[in-house]
């Protein structure tokens, strides 16, 4: 009787641990303190704004939770897009235990005892445990080991959220045992809608009797981008700092202007918006679109990306990209890399300015990129194949005597510097890797090689 008792003791203390640190409360018990964005969080699916192709009529997460079949998922998009949001109504629509924790703060001790209050829950109550961690890419390989077994056996169901992209920082053998949606920024009429909701249905935003022009909410919903948590939050702010004339507060745009202070940009040098953005400047030098150009990396740089990580990727597409068809890109290239690195911010912008416009004008051609690598492929897949005896140097008697250099023309002493001589290994003497392209400076170069390879070839016909 007295172990019983003890158990049952250790079984509550766990219970009311768990609840304090991991479950928050219902909606109806949020403190008037709490941020707006959290005041206005909805607990129904159809209170949801956004995510249509997820929770939509007949869409793969709303059929889950109708069906009340929910299971293990990761939710992947940006920041204020509805990741904790939909997880807690997956909770409240299928009547599951809630625990919520960040991957920053929590770990595997604090995984445990929601795991054995999960446990409890499913033998004891016949009821689910939802479990979920924000932040999940945060948690390390051991971390999200703990989570397996619970996850495997259905003790719990697991609910990720994270901005980075699953693949890469969730392990395989969880995310095996996961769903990934992904989730889209929210519209600029979506965030209207929130905003207006807001102004309407919060209790302390209509205590303080704001009135927000269809251009301040416009101009909040620009300075957002696309996070409806940092449109509420801003909002609550104009609403404290505004002024009271005649009995109202009104919302104006340089409120707004000073309660954002600057537009929120989604960037993180080692996350997906990093690595999106930059792709996008790439192509966008790359389809010779200069204002694109000029666009995606003056995101970069307002978001403080290191100015010489601009002018490498820059160094790289001179060469990749342009090639021979300018082949004055490399130089510019190179030296703007050396501008910026002797310059730095804020000037250096209009050095790398200056490059990317001219990259993105020049004419563009692959065909050394291309030609590196079929000889590469070459060098790998094929047999290694011995050095001509005519290119090798006679350094020696012996060399001498065993005919190296033999036969060896010296290009100078030929009609236009070509001494027709073959510098391919025999098994490969008819393989063309480099294609020089109709445009710029390559078509030139095209038209002379054309004419070396005609006069070859007539050589090796009469032989």
């Amino acid at each position: 009787m007295k172990g019983k008792s003890s158990l049952t003791f250790r079984r509550a203390t766990i219970k009311l641990q768990t609840m304090d640190l991991f479950e928050s409360p219902p909606a109806s018990a949020k403190p008037v303190f709490s941020p707006l964005a959290d005041r206005m969080r909805p607990e129904r699916l159809d209170d949801l704004v956004g995510q249509e192709s997820l929770t939509g009529k007949g869409r793969v997460l709303r059929t889950l939770i109708e069906n009340d079949e929910p299971m293990s998922m990761v939710f992947w998009g940006p920041p204020g897009v509805g990741k904790t949001t939909l997880a807690r109504i997956v909770a409240h629509e299928t009547k599951a235990a809630f625990f919520s924790i960040s991957a920053v703060t929590a770990g595997v001790q604090d995984l445990r005892k929601i795991m054995e209050q999960a446990r409890t829950n499913r033998k004891a109550l016949g009821k689910r445990t939802i479990l979920f961690i924000d932040e999940i890419h945060r948690f390390n390989k051991a971390q999200q080991d703990a989570l397996l077994h619970s996850v495997e056996d259905g003790t719990l169901i697991f609910i990720g959220a994270t901005t980075e992209n699953p693949s890469f920082e969730v392990i395989a053998p969880l995310l095996s045992r996961c769903r990934v949606f992904r989730l889209e920024p929210l519209t600029g009429n979506d965030l209207v809608f929130i905003l207006r909701r807001a102004l309407e249905k919060d209790a302390l935003i209509k205590s303080m009797n704001l009135e927000a022009s269809g251009d301040s909410i416009q101009l909040l919903v620009s300075l957002s981008g696309g996070d409806a948590r940092t449109a509420l939050n801003a909002l609550e702010l104009c609403g404290r700092l505004a002024k009271s004339v005649s009995g109202r507060r009104p919302v104006t745009l340089e409120l707004v202007k000073e309660a954002m202070q600057k537009q929120t940009l989604m960037y993180d040098k080692q996350g997906d918006f990093h690595y999106d953005t930059v792709s996008a400047f790439i192509k966008s030098m790359r389809s010779s679109d200069p204002d694109a150009t000029v666009y995606w990396m003056a995101r970069m740089l307002e978001s403080g990306e290191d100015p010489l990580f601009i002018a490498r990727r820059m160094l790289i597409l001179a060469s990749e990209d342009v090639g021979n068809a300018d082949p004055q890109a490399l130089v510019l290239a190179n030296a703007a890399f050396q501008a910026v690195h002797s310059v730095g911010m804020p000037e250096a912008r209009i050095i790398l300015s200056q490059a990317a416009t001219y990259l993105a004008s020049a004419p563009k051609s692959n065909a050394a990129y291309t030609a590196v690598s079929e000889a590469s492929e070459d060098v790998r897949n094929l047999p290694p194949e011995p050095v001509p005896l005519h290119l090798r140097n006679a350094v020696t008697g012996l060399m001498k005597s065993m005919d190296y250099g033999e036969g060896y023309r010296y290009a100078h002493d030929f009609e236009g510097g070509f001494p027709e001589l073959e510098c391919l290994p025999p098994k490969l003497k008819d393989r063309i890797y480099y294609r020089p392209k109709e445009i710029g400076e390559e078509k030139n170069i095209k038209a002379r090689l054309e004419r070396l390879w005609k006069k070859r070839q007539s050589k090796k016909e009469k032989s």
